[in-house]
């Protein structure tokens, strides 16, 4: 018994001796990791870096980027630092083992992989951030100052729109919200005058019958009436709502037109963007309801002389994903859509050929599409297809492409109001489809 004290006594010291080995290697892995996690963080903080110069983020961004690696990888001691972003990561003195408190910590010199290297985090935004505010204050002051050069003109038109006795505003056509017209009639009262029914833009959202003023004004000088329909927006209305106020708009205006000096049987109808879609839709639609679906009507497709469409959108599959591209995001597109079920059934060049292949050639107007190679909005081939595909089914369609002209200078520019002057009086002459007056 006393042999075996005796042996396990003398056993002690090297047993003690191999268990300080064991936590000294032990604690030469912690620290190992603790290294390697060092290097992770200084890599990934060059890549920080790198990316902070490519996308040019603010060092807010940056630091908030680097505390999602904090958490990703979690370590004990001086890494909480990086987290709170506050001075380097450095490699003080590292505390005794967690495991062990007793034993003596290693010098750095007996670690398996060098300390890492310190991190600093950016206490000021850097250069890059600088310049990008820069450029941001610029082109704001530039925005400013082209609003400020617009001003007279946009106050010119707003006094003409509120105070002009040759404005009738707010016209009472619907029962919906919205349901309102403006008719801008002509200074000369001696006859009954052509009219326009034109129906705004705005992307399905904005949209507004006010957005129509300088047309009705300018039109109005030349003996034209113009009646400029408004219509539910979304997202108080959807597709299908927009589409029937514009028909109920229409409607009125061919039926009630006479009554303030305009022409029933000289009743021309346009739409320029969200608007030539909308209006579009309401005259494929008509035109399928008066070939014997749908219920009864109250006007007529023969009541119109002509369709205008102005950098109008016309087949809305090939344009879900422009549109995404260009900020108006498909799940909000779809939603003015009711959803890609009813693409097809409010994309006209579709509808029209589905009209060609069961009632032949369908009751519809000569069409005329204007278009700006120059437009980003909508692309020019919208205008071009569905040209293509009103003539493939018989129905007098006429493309003009305007070089190098954007979204909005068709509508803007008053060379394109006198052509259409000219086309309301010459749009019934069969010489009218062989030469095309230019602007």
């Amino acid at each position: 018994m006393k042999d075996k004290i005796k042996g396990i006594s003398s056993a002690l010291p090297i047993l003690k001796q191999e268990y300080r080995i064991n936590s000294r290697l032990q604690w030469n892995q912690s620290c190992l990791l603790r290294s390697n996690l060092g290097s992770i963080f200084a890599f990934h903080r060059r890549k920080g870096e790198m990316l902070q110069k490519r996308l040019r983020l603010h060092p807010f961004h940056l630091l908030q980027w680097r505390r999602t690696l904090a958490m990703r990888y979690p370590c004990s001691g001086d890494c909480h630092l990086l987290a709170e972003g506050g001075g380097q990561l450095a490699n003080p003195k590292l505390p005794a083992s967690p495991c062990h408190p007793h034993d003596a910590v290693p010098s750095a010199g007996t670690l398996a992989t060098p300390p890492p290297r310190p991190i600093s985090l950016p206490d000021s935004p850097s250069s890059s951030s600088v310049i990008l505010g820069y450029r941001w204050i610029t082109k704001f002051l530039a925005l400013v100052f082209y609003a400020i050069l617009l001003m007279p003109g946009f106050l010119q038109v707003g006094y003409y729109y509120f105070f002009s006795s040759q404005v009738r505003r707010s016209i009472v056509y619907g029962d919906q919200p919205r349901n309102r017209l403006d008719l801008y009639l002509p200074t000369d009262c001696n006859g009954s005058k052509p009219v326009v029914a034109f129906v705004t833009g705005g992307a399905w959202i904005i949209g507004y019958k006010a957005w129509g003023s300088l047309l009705g004004r300018r039109l109005a000088e030349r003996g034209i009436l113009v009646a400029c329909i408004d219509y539910r927006n979304f997202p108080q209305g959807t597709i299908s709502d927009m589409v029937k106020d514009a028909s109920e708009g229409i409607s009125f205006v061919c039926n009630n037109i006479a009554s303030y000096g305009g022409n029933p049987d000289r009743i021309y109808l346009m739409g320029q963007s969200a608007g030539a879609h909308i209006a579009s839709c309401a005259l494929v639609h008509q035109a399928i309801k008066e070939s014997g679906e749908g219920d009864g009507t109250s006007w007529s497709v023969s009541q119109l002389n002509a369709y205008f469409g102005l950098s109008g959108g016309y087949n809305m599959l090939n344009l879900v994903d422009h549109f995404h591209r260009r900020g108006l995001y498909r799940s909000i597109f779809l939603s003015i859509m009711e959803g890609e079920q009813s693409l097809r059934h409010f994309s006209p060049e579709i509808v029209v050929r589905n009209l060609s292949a069961k009632f032949g050639v369908p009751p519809l107007p000569p069409m005329i599409l204007y278009h700006g190679t120059g437009d980003y909005s909508i692309p020019s081939d919208a205008s071009t297809n569905f040209g293509e595909a009103l003539k493939s089914i018989g129905v007098q369609a006429k493309v003009v492409l305007y070089d190098g002209k954007t979204h909005t200078d068709l509508f803007l520019q008053h060379g394109w109001i006198i052509l259409f002057y000219l086309l309301v009086h010459k749009i019934r002459s069969k010489a009218y489809w062989v030469v095309f007056p230019a602007v």
